[in-house]
């Protein structure tokens, strides 16, 4: 009678323990049979809230359309938001917080350079995949880092592409207007070492305060040095603070922005200033079906009820969609290096973006270079 009750004691056991088996294996942070949890610290109030609100709004887009058909590998994808003003303090403090809640696997679509220096050394430290910040920063892409992946251009790529154009045309007396934080200090040094190559230099700099308008200084600096072209590296609200500023003082040069000034709220902060405003971008047009990723993300967004395109939502689009192919190829038994090891293995001979090219590789995170240019005309409009 005890062997039998010891035989079933111990066949219960192993049923027990079977049932329980695949939960047990699957113990990495922020996944569960069913979920898997992202964390986004981004400006979602404040001067730079479309940034933050765009990209979101195309991730989530494109998420929500995979967790439609039942997630990846039966697991549904949940982006976890925290507001952080585009201040790099509260930026730390939300990172913090995702790196402690024991329930984020990774991070995914922060916004800006402060910001993302700012949770460089938290998620480094905790190990955590870092993906697709919006921000084309030397800091998130030198020196290498493994657990970082750029879906956008650099700095150095835009400012390159924008010294470029205007030396084309002939305007070689360039002045910049720039953010006075790691942001701007980045482009400053992508405009600085383009001019270089060419044996130029800057005319003039001028700073405005990170989340300020106060462009009155700025204006009182470059304009008596007359320059044909100023580059602006700062966020839309100052950038449109400080064009409507100069035209008021008669300057009728040229003002060229790198992507991260947020180009539909740059052109609706412009009003009628806004004609003749160029803009560097990091992700094809999306009001053109030239590329298939265009035609997929603005029948995704219709069907999810956003008729409003720009830029930050389809480079949000993209990102998830990488993303997701990261979370495909790393299979069932997903861990945060599976994930790291997927997304190496991810480059255009062996994924469809859909016209953008995404190349990863183990010694290399930095996905694209894609640049192209575009101009704002009548009623807040986007030409390339």
């Amino acid at each position: 009678m005890n062997a039998s009750l010891s035989i079933l004691r111990s066949r219960v056991i192993y049923i027990f323990v079977a049932t329980l088996l695949p939960f047990c294996v699957h113990a990495e942070t922020g996944v569960t049979e069913t979920k898997i949890t992202l964390g986004q610290s981004a400006a979602f109030s404040g001067p730079a809230a479309q940034l933050g609100i765009q990209l979101h709004a195309g991730a989530k887009v494109y998420f929500d359309a995979i967790n439609a058909q039942g997630g990846v590998h039966g697991r549904r994808i949940e982006i976890r938001q925290l507001d952080d003003k585009y201040e790099a303090d509260l930026a730390a403090a939300n990172t913090k917080k995702f790196v402690e809640s024991d329930d984020i696997f990774a991070l995914f679509g922060y916004v800006g350079t402060p910001t993302s220096n700012a949770a460089l050394p938290i998620f480094t430290k905790a190990n955590i995949p870092f993906f697709a910040p919006f921000t084309g920063a030397q800091s998130l892409r030198d020196p290498f880092n493994k657990n970082i992946f750029n879906i956008r251009a650099s700095y150095f790529d835009e400012t390159e592409h924008l010294v470029d154009r205007l030396l084309n045309i002939g305007l070689k007396n360039i002045a910049v207007f720039y953010q006075n934080d790691a942001y701007g200090k980045a482009g400053l040094a992508g405009v600085e070492r383009a001019l270089k190559k060419r044996d130029l230099t800057i005319l003039e700099t001028a700073t405005v305060e990170r989340n300020s308008t106060d462009v009155a200084a700025a204006v009182a600096k470059l304009l008596p040095k007359k320059p044909d072209a100023i580059i602006q590296i700062s966020a839309y609200a100052s950038c449109a603070a400080f064009v409507k500023a100069m035209r008021k003082e008669a300057y009728y040069g040229q003002f060229f922005n790198v992507s991260f000034v947020g180009s539909i709220a740059l052109a609706d902060a412009l009003g009628t200033d806004g004609p003749g405003i160029v803009i560097s971008q990091v992700v094809p047009f999306p009001w053109r079906q030239q590329a298939s990723i265009v035609s997929e993300y603005t029948k995704a967004m219709n069907k999810a009820g956003i008729t409003s395109l720009n830029f930050s939502s389809l480079e949000g689009y993209i990102a998830a969609k990488v993303f997701v192919e990261g979370l495909r190829r790393a299979g069932h038994g997903l861990t945060r290096e599976k994930l790291i090891s997927a997304l190496e293995t991810i480059n255009i001979s062996n994924f469809d973006v859909g016209g953008f090219d995404v190349n990863f590789s183990p010694s290399n995170h930095n996905g694209s270079k894609y640049v192209d240019m575009t101009v704002i005309v009548k009623d807040g409009k986007f030409k390339n």
